[in-house]
């Protein structure tokens, strides 16, 4: 019983109900559209007036949606009491991921809907979540004099960080002093809305922080960096802000001029490559959360980066290397490598790791060897 808890919890009930309510909802609305559409007999090129039906037909619909309706308020009332009872954090892996890759896919009608699935931006180590207030922060995280906020990408969480043996943030605490900050967010919402989300958490963390901060640093695997960019942006509106700490800004894999998601093949293989339990999930694919428009058109709008923080970007390419001298440069099966690269500031370094996946970026030594020298001491 303690292992099925681990894996799927009471609040998982309560927003699982909440889906199945709002599907009933969606296919008697589809429904009654048809209905009322086949009553006018349109001309086959006509265009159909659909909508809501009237007479018997109009109350058997209406009935439907009220049953409907009462039936999602009772257990709603009921979960209500019970869920909070139920631990947020610290389930299995399976179950973080499952999670991670619902909120990818359309975690932006789970906030809307303030749906127990959808995930909330927090700060988390080990996977349970760790209050913004000095205490906290002080028993959480060792004594260090730099910060290294950790911005994870599409479909994933803070677990993502540790891959096949390796951890971007643990090696950079134990190389050189960081304290690695792990941010948990919805993926499936908008660059904007996490851009708002994340810009509150720093200003909070920085405000709270137990330790003096002499180095401040954000890396950012693929979406990672983009909702790393909004939060500058909105911070860049406000003086004295966290964004005027801020040393550098690493991207790794980020897609600052898009990224192809339209092709079914790459998302059915970075879905697979996340976890064999985020495969079943490729088929969502084309519900196009408005997290997953944002990567694949890239950022609308600005984003301008601060001229005050280094910006350095790394970029994936399956090639072994770089080939003849002005011949086209293979991406990473995700994002192409002048999307990855494409950071509009001229002090930008730019590097390219040959031989490496778009998730690859997350284990390889090499690229860690990279970072590691932009952000060392």
């Amino acid at each position: 019983m303690t292992s099925m808890r681990k894996h799927f919890r009471l609040s998982d009930v309560h927003g699982v109900q909440q889906l199945a309510i709002e599907g009933t909802l969606g296919i008697t609305r589809l429904v009654e559209t048809l209905h009322r559409t086949i009553l006018d007999l349109p001309a086959p090129a006509g265009k159909p007036r659909g909508g809501r039906t009237s007479g018997i037909t109009g109350f058997v619909y209406d009935s439907v949606r009220g049953i409907t309706r009462v039936v999602g308020a009772a257990a709603d009332a009921v979960f209500g009491r019970l869920a909070p009872m139920d631990a947020q954090d610290g389930g299995s892996a399976q179950r973080e991921t499952v999670l991670a890759v619902l909120n990818g896919v359309f975690g932006d009608r789970l906030a809307a809907m303030r749906n127990p699935l959808a995930i909330t931006m927090r700060v988390r180590k080990d996977g349970i979540a760790v209050p913004i207030e000095r205490d906290a922060l002080a028993s959480a995280f060792t004594q260090a004099d730099g910060i290294v906020v950790l911005l994870h990408g599409l479909c994933m969480n803070d677990h993502a960080w540790s891959r096949e043996g390796h951890d971007h943030g643990a090696s950079l605490a134990r190389d050189e002093g960081y304290a690695p900050v792990r941010v948990h967010y919805n993926t499936g919402r908008s660059l904007a809305s996490n851009g708002r989300d994340l810009d509150r958490l720093l200003e909070a963390l920085i405000g709270a922080w137990p330790h003096p901060i002499r180095r401040f640093a954000i890396v950012g695997h693929s979406m990672g960096g983009l909702v790393a960019r909004a939060a500058c942006e909105v911070a860049s509106l406000r003086p004295g802000s966290w964004l005027e700490q801020l040393d550098s800004l690493v991207f790794v894999g980020t897609p600052h001029r898009g990224a192809p998601l339209e092709r079914a093949g790459a998302w059915v293989d970075y879905l697979v490559g996340i976890s064999p339990y985020s495969a079943p999930f490729a088929r969502l694919g084309r519900l196009r959360s408005a997290g997953i428009q944002d990567l694949r058109h890239g950022p609308r709008g600005a984003l301008a980066l601060p001229a005050t923080v280094r910006a350095y970007a790394i970029a994936a390419s399956l090639q072994p290397s770089a080939g003849k001298p002005g011949a086209r440069v293979r991406g990473d099966g995700l994002v192409p490598v002048s999307s990855a690269l494409g950071v509009d500031v001229s002090s930008a370094q730019r590097w390219v790791a040959y031989g490496t996946s778009h998730l690859g970026l997350l284990s390889s030594q090499r690229v860690y060897e990279r970072m590691r020298s932009w952000l060392g001491r």
